[in-house]
């Protein structure tokens, strides 16, 4: 096993019918946040970490994201005739130069492990990140880094955790340990999406995974569970038989994309932020103010 994370999986097949109609003709991951698709913000997170192999994990329908990270010669002849290189700047910087895009497809949606496994013979002996666009993270130090520089210090499997309201549990993955120190958790336990009685804490998983190649052969020997889906958190409590995983409180903001909600909170939140937009839209937004 190399020591480096180099390799993300971006797990994208599925269908976003949460979103629908929105979704019916695009994928929920091209839907955009102020002026960048939800899948761009989990690639730029990626490469911040140092990661320069994306793996997306694809179904039908999502030839967009394809053409997003592809060079798009005609949009960049136009820009450079039109002398607008700042538009062109921004178009370049979707797919650095030294970034590679690999695509697969995963014919059926059976679940997340599922849709991890679909990239095997691509991660091969080699440590990897699995980024879930729905969730939008954002942190002072992106998230993703902040976990690398766990995996090298640890070496182990690290998964990005946040409390979560007891009502949510059904929604998490729930994690339970021994406290490392006040950012980390050694685990002992981890449950798909239990109801708030059988919950064996709050914390929950967050769409952000550093994993030893172990778990793709727990994966691959797991049978069914939750929902008749091959399920990444009974990969995880397999791999828990056999290394070390740490649970990370992460330092930043989550933003539940999944939902429209979580959406519209990301959409608002960062368009305040955003340099340009910011100090009008606040403008805009205090006259709103009833």
């Amino acid at each position: 096993m190399s020591a480096a994370v180099t390799k993300a999986v971006f797990p994208v097949a599925g269908l976003g019918t949460r979103f629908l109609p929105a979704t019916k003709a695009q994928p929920k991951e091209m839907l955009p946040v102020v002026d960048k698709p939800l899948i761009q913000y989990a690639v730029e997170e990626a490469y911040a970490a140092g990661v320069r192999e994306m793996i997306f994990v694809t179904g039908r329908h999502k030839r967009p994201i394809e053409d997003h990270f592809d060079m798009t010669f005609e949009l960049e002849v136009a820009l450079e005739q039109a002398q607008k290189q700042e538009l062109l700047d921004v178009v370049r910087s979707v797919k650095p130069d030294d970034m590679e895009c690999i695509y697969v497809r995963q014919a059926q949606a059976l679940g997340l492990g599922h849709a991890v496994l679909c990239a095997q013979r691509l991660i091969g002996d080699d440590p990897f990140a699995v980024l879930l666009a729905d969730d939008l993270m954002v942190g002072e130090t992106p998230v993703l880094q902040q976990m690398v520089e766990q995996f090298d210090e640890w070496r182990a499997s690290i998964l990005a955790v946040q409390e979560v309201p007891a009502e949510h549990t059904r929604r998490y993955g729930i994690v339970a340990g021994t406290e490392v120190n006040e950012r980390l958790l050694d685990i002992q336990r981890i449950v798909e999406k239990p109801a708030p009685e059988a919950a064996p804490s709050r914390l929950g998983v967050a769409g952000r995974y550093i994993l030893t190649p172990g778990v793709l052969r727990e994966i691959a020997s797991q049978p069914r569970g939750v929902g008749g889906e091959i399920q990444l958190t009974d990969g995880i409590a397999g791999l828990l038989r056999r290394e070390k995983v740490f649970a990370y409180r992460y330092e930043g903001r989550r933003y539940d994309c999944g939902s429209k909600e979580g959406f519209l909170e990301a959409n608002v939140e960062l368009a305040l932020a955003h340099p340009a937009l910011g100090p009008g839209f606040k403008q805009f937004l205090k006259t709103l103010a009833l």
